[in-house]
């Protein structure tokens, strides 16, 4: 099984995503971010793009990866990553259905205020002008399709621990 956390940056997917493996057994943290960066280490680069997720490879080499990670361990893959492209999502989630892979798709959202002063007031990467960009792509995501397509946790009034033990007990049911 797939324990997927989407949200824009400052939501708290990375947090919750540790906290969550600790709450269930046989699980791992899938950080498919790695993939990006493997293809940003690629030499000469592959076309110039602001993200990662816009290079037709990332998404079924997150696919790949998931599943034969899955398939050499088990247990659960908990993957905090942010989509907000529908077209994206709806690849990787058909990716890993032809895998018969199950996935439980989380929304860790908070309102934009409590995201903008989290990525303000973030002491380990500091303000990022990178990530304070995906606010309103993550809003309009939201309005539009992401959040009929998850499980919503709303994080603004919550700590991560909370988070976690709510998406923890909709995982074990």
């Amino acid at each position: 099984m797939i324990v997927w956390l989407n949200g824009t940056h400052g939501a708290g997917k990375t947090t919750t995503s540790a906290l969550v493996q600790q709450l269930l057994p046989d699980s791992r943290v899938f950080d498919a971010e790695k993939v990006g960066e493997t293809l940003m280490d690629i030499r000469p680069g592959l076309p110039s793009t602001d993200n990662f997720q816009h290079w037709p490879p990332w998404r079924p080499l997150v696919v790949e990866t998931a599943r034969r990670v899955l398939d050499y361990t088990g247990g659960t893959l908990v993957i905090p990553m942010t989509v907000l492209v529908e077209e994206y999502w709806r690849e990787i989630s058909a990716g890993l259905a032809r895998y018969e892979v199950p996935v439980r798709h989380f929304v860790l959202h908070a309102d934009q205020d409590t995201l903008r002063g989290r990525i303000e007031g973030d002491t380990v990467l500091g303000p990022s002008a990178f990530r304070l960009a995906y606010l309103e792509p993550y809003a309009e995501a939201a309005r539009t399709w992401l959040h009929d397509e998850a499980e919503v946790v709303d994080t603004t009034r919550i700590t991560p621990a909370q988070a976690a033990e709510r998406i923890a007990g909709a995982v074990r049911g």
